[in-house]
């Protein structure tokens, strides 16, 4: 492929990228999904673009990690151009995708334009508020490595500020958390923060120990982790209870003034760190037709990820809605399903250029997993249900494989390895300070 230098592209408005008689595929998002497209089109004859807005992976399962100051964010990442260096069709390009024109095949973002033969949209999630603005202004979503070093900046600074004020309300609750949401993310932060209460608080902040760090989690439903069985439910909830977490269940929150914690019936907690982990929703790009649009903000498509009436635009991972026979609702917003339609696209692209079938997508669940702490885990896998120390080894395993990156897997098993010995974290550092943005009348305020 020979490079575009003899073109200005700036003039024309277009990204700079290698000219290419070969089919291009563009695929917008390097998560799960995307990640898995782009390996299953390894030095295959066509070009493959990835555009994204940070120039790494994020592996999103150890974010509660970063964000409880066990491990530092660095292990959790992986830069695109280092993970592709040994592909020779792929172009990586950092960049914000603003809008998407299909009837001319061409995507803008905010370096300018490219044209595409086949368009793979796997934009992942964000974190959906569900239009309430007192949790969006003054709590934190967990989606992202930059949600993970805001939470762990704010925790550390409020525990800073509850250290030197002598009023003992105000210690109690700059130093408490309220989780909000049940599900894998809230059960595994909770547990790691009450592990930090046990084991760091009293050690690094001497000050706080006429209080309780009181962690709240906070679920509106009838019990935890709704996806697994309702055995390994209760077993969480046994565990969060003997760790001290304070978990309200069939509980609800109308509010959150960035000091109190309004729950339905007008009761309410004291707790300045607020965690979001109550639902996610589609990160689609502009341009798509109203109709391709379902719930969650995600993308409707054919079982082959398709979107209809698009022959050539796909989506796949969290902003997908891929409707089979055998999920009719949909696939969960986890990495498995995102990972296992990666591969089918990435087989079903080259079937396309080949003008072959295309196969449908059937995803295999292959079980879901949480930690709660040291020997603490559950586990539902292939039917069997696993608990304590056992899932824990099963979890740890799986979790540590799975990551991008040799270093990065002996950065976290050496972290894991000192914690399990020594009952201590990573360091407890703010490496940029948390500030508070406010969105009033439009405009974000500091």
């Amino acid at each position: 492929m020979q490079c575009c230098e003899s073109i200005n592209c700036l003039d024309k408005g277009m990204i700079c990228i290698p000219e290419t008689e070969l089919p291009r595929v563009v695929v917008v998002g390097g998560g799960f999904a995307g990640l898995n497209v782009i390996k299953g089109l390894k030095n295959l004859p066509l070009q493959v673009v990835l555009i994204d807005r940070n120039n790494f992976h994020q592996f999103l399962p150890l974010l509660y990690q970063v964000a409880t100051s066990g491990i530092e964010p660095d292990n959790i990442v992986f830069p695109y151009r280092k993970l592709f260096e040994k592909y020779r069709n792929v172009v990586f390009r950092m960049a914000e995708v603003t809008h998407m024109d299909t009837a001319h095949n061409k995507l803008s973002t905010n370096i300018g334009v490219v044209h595409y033969d086949y368009l793979v949209l796997a934009c992942g999630s964000k974190t959906n508020f569900f239009g309430n603005t007192d949790f969006e202004n003054f709590g934190s979503g967990l989606n992202s490595v930059t949600d993970a070093l805001d939470i762990r900046s704010r925790l550390l600074q409020n525990l800073e500020k509850a250290a030197v004020t002598c009023i003992e309300d105000e210690k109690r609750e700059l130093s408490s958390v309220a989780i909000v949401g049940g599900g894998a993310t809230g059960v595994e932060i909770a547990g790691a923060l009450a592990e930090f209460k046990r084991y760091i608080l009293p050690k690094d902040y001497p000050e706080l120990k006429s209080v309780e760090m009181k962690i709240y989690l906070i679920e509106a439903t009838g019990r935890l982790l709704q996806a697994m069985p309702e055995k390994l439910s209760e077993k969480t909830l046994h565990y969060l209870s003997r760790m001290n977490v304070d978990v309200l269940l069939n509980t609800s929150v109308n509010s959150f003034d960035g000091k109190k914690v309004v729950l339905a019936g007008e009761k309410s907690l004291s707790a300045t760190t607020f965690i979001w982990t109550a639902g996610v929703k589609g990160d689609i790009v502009k341009g798509l037709p109203s109709e391709s649009i379902g719930r969650q903000n995600r993308i409707l498509t054919d079982d082959f990820g398709r979107i209809s009436t698009l022959n050539n635009v796909f989506a796949i991972g969290d902003n997908a809605f891929i409707k089979t026979h055998t999920n009719p609702h949909g696939h969960p917003m986890i990495a498995q399903p995102a990972i296992q339609q990666g591969k089918t696209l990435a087989t079903n692209l080259m079937k396309m250029i080949r003008k072959q079938p295309l196969i449908p997508f059937q995803y295999k669940n292959k079980g879901s997993m949480a930690t709660i702490g040291k020997k603490k885990a559950v586990a539902s896998i292939q039917g069997f249900a696993f608990s304590g120390k056992k899932a824990w080894f099963i979890w740890s395993f799986i979790h540590l494989v799975s990551l991008i990156g040799f270093r990065n897997k002996i950065m976290v098993a050496i972290n894991w390895i000192w914690s399990y010995f020594t009952y201590d974290k990573g360091n407890r550092v703010i490496i940029r300070r948390y500030k508070q943005e406010v969105l009033k009348e439009g405009k974000i305020l500091e």
